[in-house]
């Protein structure tokens, strides 16, 4: 029998402050429920600009608790509201000195289920992420939500392998990769790595990237989220690379056991073979 879970993700523009731009989500996930969507998940650091592409002291001011923050208890109450499980991507301060690129998963009761931390930190032209953020120390956690077991990869993790598997052997089914990439070098890889990662990995992924300019940089963020099944097929249509919008679409759970049935790829595992991936 399918086990069809209604997914939403949102592509945004920037606003210009944090109030405005949590409150247009909020409008969203709303809209997203409304459509019967039971999960929803937000671009990088949702609720603020894509501060990295400067180095400057001033956007330490975008951080906060994780959850006891404004941003995560207002999405609990959302999550109470709604009823859908929330992917928040938020500028984490754990304590002085101590700051991350973490996302928090909450439940549909608006139970915040934990958080997951970035791993890799891109230093690069338009992506100082180094100035700012720790590497994430929590492991590949994979949360049981209302809807499934959910995981979460940010970003820059997307182009190392090894995350995305660890998330499939944690029993991940959804795996979202909220993002903030702009055209140019590595642009014709948005719609090639996450496809192939679902593919070898057996589940579903919803990618998701910020749209427009924004003020601290000239990174042009291009947009065209989209819902990839394990087959590494597209649900639907892509998302505009211009404009802002929400992406509703039904991911049958029920594909994921069928293609590992029929593509083994957890059973010719070879993990004994491994050994030398992990030497530094």
């Amino acid at each position: 029998m399918a086990n069809v879970v209604r997914a939403a993700l949102v592509q945004a523009t920037w606003t210009g402050d944090t109030e405005s731009m949590v409150a247009k989500h909020e409008a969203h996930a709303r809209e997203a429920a409304r459509q019967g969507a039971q999960i929803i998940g937000f671009q990088e650091v949702f609720n603020a600009p894509y501060f990295c592409q400067v180095q400057e002291p001033e956007h330490y001011r975008w951080a906060e608790q994780v959850p006891d923050g404004p941003t995560v208890r207002r999405m609990q109450d959302l999550a109470r509201e709604t009823g859908m499980v929330i992917v928040v991507p938020v500028f984490e301060v754990e304590q002085s000195g101590f700051y991350y690129n973490t996302a928090a998963v909450i439940d549909a009761d608006g139970t915040c289920l934990g958080t997951y931390r970035k791993h890799h930190i891109p230093q690069v032209k338009g992506f100082w992420e180094k100035y700012y953020f720790k590497p994430g120390n929590r492991g590949w956690p994979v949360f049981d939500t209302a809807v499934g077991k959910v995981g979460v990869y940010i970003c820059y993790d997307r182009h190392f392998p090894e995350g995305w598997r660890q998330l499939g052997l944690n029993g991940a089914q959804l795996v979202y990769n909220p993002s903030a990439t702009h055209r140019g070098l590595s642009a014709h890889l948005w719609q090639l790595e996450q496809p192939a990662a679902a593919v070898a990995n057996e589940y579903f992924i919803a990618a998701i990237n910020r749209v427009g300019k924004e003020e601290y940089g000239d990174n042009d963020f291009y947009g065209t989220s989209y819902f990839v099944d394990p087959r590494g097929q597209f649900v639907g249509e892509l998302a505009s690379d211009k404009t802002e919008e929400l992406l509703v679409r039904d991911l049958d759970f029920g594909l994921i056991e069928e293609v590992r049935q029929q593509w083994a790829f957890y059973r010719d595992r070879r993990p004994d073979a491994y050994e030398g991936l992990v030497q530094p």
